[in-house]
């Protein structure tokens, strides 16, 4: 309906900005000056740009002089690789995003169960033969929100002296997350995810993480491990969007997501994953027979924004090789995700429940060629 509010549920894609973020970015950006000049302006920016770097390590249990600043989670998944995995065999999981998978070349491929969870004896196996390894293992899947047993991972990964670096771009801001209780070696995160300006994230690494050389060279900024400029603003916004995050009503919000797998699932639709054991936001929704295109589209004109279990290119649907990692065949590629925002309504939830069983009913018909 034209002139009809949005109803916005694509969080894992990217979050609202929050009201502190952007408080905080515009103060920032009142402050001129480079964080690397010695100036008193160049002092300024610096201490802004540290109170964020303090804040985030507080909040993730790591310490200030290991958190890098990256220009977001792709970069510091690629920065992690390339520092850690001189020397070493990599092995990544099955579901990993696609910002691993590039970075990772041609790995050693970590199963997953039907469930979405990571198989630990199958890890067990391959690290027992003693080869130095990186194991990657992301800590929430973004296109299920399967939530993976990563403390186990790092047990195993430690007794066979592997390293373990850990994707939490969507898990990061929707679980208590500790560096040092998950055992990892390094763990990056994402500004957007939280509900901060895109651009921006970081990478933490455990005092004991080796870090080989950075991906990109420059001035020295970030203790040498990431070269450039750091955007201070964007700083400020990101530390800003981790401090509120803790204040989300994570059970709230998980009733919610119950609220919309009811719905879809009176209308025909199966929830893939492991539905115990998920973020609170997060529901993968498969409608046989129906693809995953059409169905974004649909609820797209029903105001209803959601995505695609994995991405279309060039009018071709692509299965998601998340699940097809699970083993769900078709339905690959004819699932949508459904993830809650931070600020998601009652109003939006409902709005769902009324427009999927209408597209579900309608897309399902013999007689509408895009549920073929």
């Amino acid at each position: 309906m034209p002139g009809a509010a949005m109803h916005y549920l694509d969080a894992n894609a990217t979050q609202p900005l929050r009201t502190e973020a952007l408080q905080a970015i515009i103060a920032a950006l009142a402050v001129t000056g480079n964080p690397s000049s010695v100036h008193q302006a160049g002092r300024a920016a610096r201490r802004i740009m540290e109170d964020a770097r303090d804040a985030i390590a507080a909040r993730f249990s790591a310490r200030p002089q290991d958190v890098v600043f990256t220009a977001g989670g792709t970069e510091a998944d690629a920065i992690a690789i390339h520092a850690l995995a001189p020397g070493r065999r990599l092995i990544i999981s099955a579901i990993e995003h696609d910002a691993v998978r590039a970075a990772a070349g041609e790995p050693l491929i970590l199963p997953v169960g039907a469930d979405g969870v990571a198989d630990l004896p199958a890890l067990e196996t391959l690290l027992g033969d003693g080869t130095p390894s990186l194991v990657c293992l992301m800590l929430a899947n973004n296109e299920t929100g399967v939530i993976q047993p990563v403390e186990q991972a790092a047990a195993i990964c430690r007794r066979h002296a592997a390293l373990l670096h850990v994707d939490a771009v969507q898990g990061g801001g929707r679980l208590d997350v500790s560096l040092p209780a998950l055992g990892a070696h390094s763990l990056a995160i994402s500004s957007h995810k939280l509900g901060g300006p895109a651009g921006v994230g970081a990478l933490l690494l455990a005092p004991d993480a080796p870090f080989a050389a950075p991906l990109t060279g420059g001035g020295g900024q970030e203790r040498g491990r990431r070269g450039g400029t750091q955007p201070v603003a964007l700083i400020a916004g990101f530390a800003a969007a981790v401090a509120a995050s803790q204040s989300d009503d994570r059970a709230g919000m998980a009733r919610l997501r119950d609220i919309v797998e009811q719905a879809a699932l009176a209308a025909g639709a199966v929830v893939c994953g492991d539905p115990g054991n998920r973020l609170p936001n997060t529901t993968c929704l498969g409608l046989p027979g129906v693809r995953a295109d059409a169905q974004v589209i649909a609820l797209d004109l029903e105001q209803i924004a959601v995505s695609a279990g994995a991405a279309c290119s060039s009018g071709k649907v692509a299965q998601s090789h998340v699940l097809r990692a699970m083993g769900l065949g078709d339905l690959a590629g004819q699932a949508i995700r459904v993830s809650l925002p931070w600020n998601v309504s009652r109003q939006d939830v409902e709005a769902f429940a009324v427009a999927y069983p209408r597209m579900a009913a309608r897309l399902r018909s013999p007689l509408v060629p895009h549920a073929a």
